[in-house]
């Protein structure tokens, strides 16, 4: 049932998110359910759960990465929005909202919120569950108080509801939860050997790099960028150094450690390096082994799926007039943009270094 407009507040997203010193400051996902065998949980079903995504967002992504590599997709369903952002409420002038909004392949391209540009529906997957034509709308229909209309977003189809907006929750569900279901199930992304390395890792890591790109992109004083890009820089540095010792951030074993960073780093040189002036160095001709391991990741099956650098580029130049008014989308390096993620790289051979000061 849905609550009354008047009582949510007014619609927002990330580049609000600035405290008084002109600092990002992300604000935490607010449904936060689990699917699980516990007291409480929600049942791991096939076929009962929905995932809503943008192929922009890397916290999205990492959610899409996680069900094609565990080989979930015949058992939970999911829709991808169109890359740019249109109006949410187009039938109401008094709403200037703009956000993620669902297109099918065939419609015809629409441009951006300020009217400029023309970008294809390719690649979009409609809303097949509730047939909403924003993810607005689906945030509405539960009666949200948050108004932030954000993505990945875990529905069940059961209740109409939503289960989790939280893509770091969403990624473990989808590592452990429904392994009943899994053509993938040898896969774990989350060892429990390996549990407290790869949180201390996923701790500096999204502050300083996942989020730290953001903090940078979005920050709205000089002294809020200054601190962020220094920080961004120290840690890419971190993982160079770690990544230069050994296959992956934990070692010799693939973990979500790897899988989210890699979200980010797949879209650091064609977006943050010039979108949100992460501009001290590229992941290609500064961090050799942090583009070796881009390269290794991508070329793992089903990872490619969750990889679209035409809908990533399209959403970020496109999307916040006040970062880019006229829409212009920057041409890419090479004649194939995902050259560098194809090229061989070698990095099997590379042994596990376990010194104590890499994690």
């Amino acid at each position: 049932m849905s609550a009354e407009p008047n009582s949510r507040p007014p619609p927002r997203d990330s580049r609000d998110e600035t405290d008084t010193s002109g600092r990002f400051k992300r604000v935490e996902s607010g449904y936060r359910r689990w699917i699980g065998a516990e007291e409480g949980q929600l049942p791991a079903e096939a076929g009962r759960y929905h995932l809503y995504i943008s192929l922009a967002c890397p916290w999205a992504c990492r959610c899409l990465a996680a069900l094609h590599m565990k080989g979930l997709t015949d058992t939970i369903s999911y829709s991808i929005v169109h890359p740019t952002w249109g109006k949410t409420r187009p039938n109401d002038e008094s709403d200037p909202h703009y956000g993620w909004v669902f297109r099918s392949e065939a419609d015809e391209p629409i441009p951006g919120p300020t009217g400029m540009g023309s970008h294809a529906c390719d690649g979009c997957i409609p809303d097949t569950v509730n047939n909403f034509s924003t993810v607005r709308a689906l945030y509405d229909s539960v009666g949200d108080t948050i108004g932030k209309f954000s993505v990945p977003v875990l529905w069940d189809k059961h209740d109409s509801s939503i289960v989790n907006n939280e893509s770091s929750e969403i990624l473990r569900m989808f590592n452990s939860a429904f392994q009943e279901f899994a053509s993938n199930p040898e896969l774990d992304l989350y060892p429990e050997a390996l549990r407290q390395r790869i949180d201390a890792v996923n701790e500096w890591i999204y502050t300083s790099i996942n989020n730290g790109v953001y903090r940078s992109g979005f920050a709205k004083s000089q002294l809020a960028y200054d601190e962020a890009v220094h920080e961004l820089y120290d840690a890419l540095a971190r993982a160079e150094q770690i990544l230069s010792r050994q296959r992956f951030l934990c070692g010799n074993t693939f973990t979500e450690a790897d899988l989210r960073l890699f979200v980010t780093l797949v879209r650091f040189d064609p977006v943050y390096t010039i979108y949100f002036k992460c501009s001290k160095g590229s992941i290609a001709n500064d961090f050799p082994a942090l583009a070796g391991h881009c390269a290794d990741v991508f070329q793992m099956a089903g990872v490619a799926a969750s990889v679209n650098l035409q809908h990533i580029k399209t959403h970020y130049y496109t999307s916040h007039p006040t970062l880019n008014h006229y829409g212009v989308i920057p041409a890419d390096r090479d004649s194939d943009p995902y050259a560098w993620l194809k090229v061989a790289h070698g990095r099997e051979a590379m042994t596990d270094d376990t010194r104590a000061d890499v994690a």
